[in-house]
């Protein structure tokens, strides 16, 4: 073992555990820290008996273990631990080495942290890491950002460890300048919200409009993973379907319905309000969370407030193909609204997003790899300038394949109030893109009435304000244009 590591470690949790043994298992020595340091030796004299890793159990010992320029990577609760941490290491470390956060932090903190970091003499990069607890043993997605000159020296590590693409291609490539690499990781978990949901209304539309068993939904998603909607979440979602119980039965139907969350899809939502970016799909994602929390008031209203009784008179077969197709052109829309929040946070941030290295990205070992995420690289591969991936060729056409089964499971729902906000919301997102004149006159017009906050005429030229006196009682002054 070398008597320098290559790269230093602190928090030995799941995630932590299996990303060391990925870095040692590619030929790296690894130093371990953990603020309890009996997981130090717990997991030095265990999982890591008789590896290249060097337990340390004080910052000192882990920081001196370091070959130059050091490299720490954090994997703790984001927040003020990270923080903490940052405190805690400085005074021990020299110009040039490099703190590196793999944890889930908010993209407004790793901002702030690269430039307090790089003003001390030292580098910062801010990394997303997905994938799970597999995916950090066998090789997770990487999506790096934060200093610049940072990139060199951790670049084969990172890609070494990262999961490959069929051509070897590594799902780790630098994403941009100080919170790039967080934000990129955020609405990725922002669309994994997405994604989950839809599939999610898939069964239910199958348990309780079409009446099936955990049995004949588990050979449906079998079959749909072995077509375009190959991906992580449908295969997991078919072996789900298939466990059983200690007493048989499917352990899926015991499962208490309340869903949580730790906030990526909640700051992926604030983030699209903050820059005026349309991610209805995403939005409703989360809020469908929030709405299965509330158990005991559903529970009681369920008792109180009646909908129509289901009736179901469609051809179950067709149905079911509806449903194929609505899940995929939903997915559409929750990836296209994702990577147009991505682009406008690339003009508000000056980042220099490559959007089709991002799908390769997010192509293998992250929780929303699929075979789609192929067909958006190549879009963006041919046009990274494009406003929306809707406007790309191939995706139009499957949306446009998919509407009529797409219209019919909202409609069959709504008319059965079998709630589906996800399925719902993208399609009216669609019909709304598609519309080259909304309703939104009338709106501009009552603020005008009650606010005089000015509207734009179709006759005129884009730019100019206009104000009418709509009582006859208000004058001619108008309020100043802005927009939030």
């Amino acid at each position: 073992m070398k008597e320098k590591a290559d790269i230093g470690l602190i928090g030995l949790a799941v995630m932590g555990e299996n990303l060391v043994l990925n870095m040692e298992n590619n030929g790296y020595t690894v130093a371990v820290y953990n603020r309890t340091v009996e997981k130090v030796e717990k997991f030095v004299n265990g999982r890591g008996k008789g590896k290249n890793f060097i337990g340390a159990t004080s910052v000192e010992e882990f920081v001196d273990a370091l070959e130059r320029p050091r490299k720490v990577m954090m994997l703790v609760k984001a927040g003020k631990p990270v923080d903490d941490f940052i405190e805690m290491l400085l005074p021990h470390l020299e110009e040039g080495d490099i703190i590196i956060d793999g944890g889930n932090s908010h993209y407004p903190d790793t901002i702030r942290r690269t430039k307090y970091v790089e003003e001390k003499g030292l580098l910062y990069i801010g990394t997303g890491v997905s994938g799970g607890e597999e995916g950090a043993l066998k090789g997770p997605s990487i999506m790096p950002g934060g200093s610049d000159a940072a990139w060199p020296h951790v670049k084969e590590i990172f890609q070494s460890i990262s999961a490959k693409v069929e051509d070897g291609s590594p799902c780790c490539d630098w994403v941009g300048s100080d919170g790039a690499g967080h934000f990129v990781k955020m609405v990725h978990n922002g669309i994994e919200y997405g994604d989950m949901q839809l599939i999610s209304e898939a069964y239910f539309l199958m348990k309780n409009l079409l009446g099936m068993d955990a049995d004949e939904m588990h050979d449906i998603f079998r079959e749909w993973n072995e077509g375009e909607l190959d991906s992580y979440l449908i295969e997991i979602t078919r072996d789900i379907l298939g466990f059983r119980d200690e007493d048989g039965e499917p352990l899926l139907e015991k499962i208490l319905d309340t869903a949580g969350q730790k906030g990526t899809g909640k700051w992926t939502g604030i983030s699209a309000l903050d820059l005026g970016i349309p991610l209805t799909l995403i939005g409703e994602s989360v809020f469908a969370r929030c709405l299965s929390a509330l158990k005991d008031e559903r529970v009681k209203a369920s008792k109180v407030l009646s909908g129509p009784a289901i009736e179901f008179k469609e051809d179950k077969a067709t149905f079911i193909e509806y449903i194929r197709q609505a899940l995929f052109a939903s997915k559409i829309v929750s990836y296209a609204q994702g990577f147009t929040l991505l682009k406008e946070a690339a003009k508000e941030y000056s980042w220099n997003l490559n959007y089709g290295d991002i799908a390769l990205m997010w192509r293998g070992g992250c929780i929303i790899r699929s075979a789609f995420l192929g067909d958006i690289k190549a879009a963006f591969d041919a046009d990274n300038d494009l406003s929306n991936l809707l406007l790309n060729d191939f995706f139009r056409e499957k949306v446009e394949a998919s509407q009529q089964g797409w219209r019919k499971i909202c409609a069959v729902a709504l008319e059965n109030g079998i709630p589906i906000p996800a399925f719902t919301s993208a399609l009216c997102y669609f019909d709304g893109y598609r519309t080259e004149r909304l309703p939104a006159n009338m709106l501009q017009a009552q603020r005008d009435y009650f606010g005089a906050h000015t509207y734009e005429r179709l006759d005129k030229p884009r730019g100019e304000f206009f104000h009418t006196n709509w009582t006859g009682r208000g004058g001619d002054t108008a309020s100043s244009t802005y927009n939030v």
